[in-house]
């Protein structure tokens, strides 16, 4: 039975594990698997995971149960993935150029 987990600051491993309908097993797995990705907060010998790590983990299984990827194909997948506010940056600069170009 899926029990609902209030929105907070940080998830126990069990809380993720509910609201991804996942085994913790699966989750300490993809812990493992996807190190660069997912650095849990660890307090007193327990995970805490933020909400962006909780949005992580639901992309890592979308890849992988609905999108047919590998671990290794959705790692490569990730490591491709950018900030949004980096790829907004650099349009800003190839804008402000593109606009002293033209004022010159």
């Amino acid at each position: 039975m899926k029990r609902e987990v209030r929105p907070k600051r940080y998830y126990t491993i069990g809380e993720v594990a509910r609201l991804l309908d996942l085994e913790p097993h699966v989750l300490r797995f993809w812990e493992k698997e996807f190190r660069k990705f997912i650095r849990p907060l660890r307090i007193s010998g327990r995970r805490l995971y933020p909400k962006d790590q909780v949005e992580l983990f639901r992309r890592i299984k979308t890849l992988l149960y609905e999108e047919g990827y590998t671990i290794s194909g959705a790692k490569k997948r990730l490591a491709t993935r950018r900030d949004p506010q980096e790829i907004l940056l650099e349009i800003r600069k190839g804008l402000e150029e593109i606009a002293s170009l033209l004022k010159d």
